[in-house]
């Protein structure tokens, strides 16, 4: 799974603003804490604003807040915010996929995917993230060392 510069930024704007309970942050204190970018900050909070995750409000009392609790808010809801759905294949989601003959059962693994990626980025909130309290099953499966290791890819 590959994950964009856009998700990277957009969950580590709302842990600042997590961070920050129930004040609202402004804008160049998230971007100098988290290193982002004044204008990517602002188009990222912007679709994080549209998919009802932040709240904005201009001025000197301005700033962005959290639209609902950082518990209440999963690292999946972020992901489908600024980039779409969780696995998709062609851009079609896995179940609409049809594969004739000997390809037939691979949309099989495409949803058994998609059903691994939400057992974690929907058990995983902003809250818990902020925290630095994760769900025990985040330390399980990151405590074999396989899980650290690297692949190796095809040969350049």
């Amino acid at each position: 799974m590959h994950i964009s510069a856009r998700v990277d930024y957009a969950v580590r704007i709302l842990l600042e603003i997590a961070r920050a309970q129930s004040d609202s942050v402004k804008a160049d204190t998230i971007s100098a804490a988290q290193s982002i970018p004044p204008k990517i900050l602002e188009s990222t909070a912007a679709e994080l604003r549209r998919a009802g995750l932040v709240t904005s409000r201009r001025g000197p009392d301005g700033g962005y807040r959290l639209a609902r609790p950082a518990a209440e808010i999963t690292v999946a809801d972020v992901i489908r915010a600024v980039e779409g759905p969780l696995a998709s294949v062609r851009g079609q989601r896995p179940e609409d996929v049809r594969y004739p003959g000997a390809a037939e059962s691979l949309q099989h693994v495409w949803i058994a995917l998609r059903v691994n990626i939400r057992a974690v980025l929907e058990r995983v909130s902003i809250a818990q993230l902020a925290a630095g309290e994760l769900p025990a099953f985040v330390g399980e499966l990151t405590s074999d060392p396989g899980a650290w290791a690297r692949r190796p890819g095809p040969a350049a």
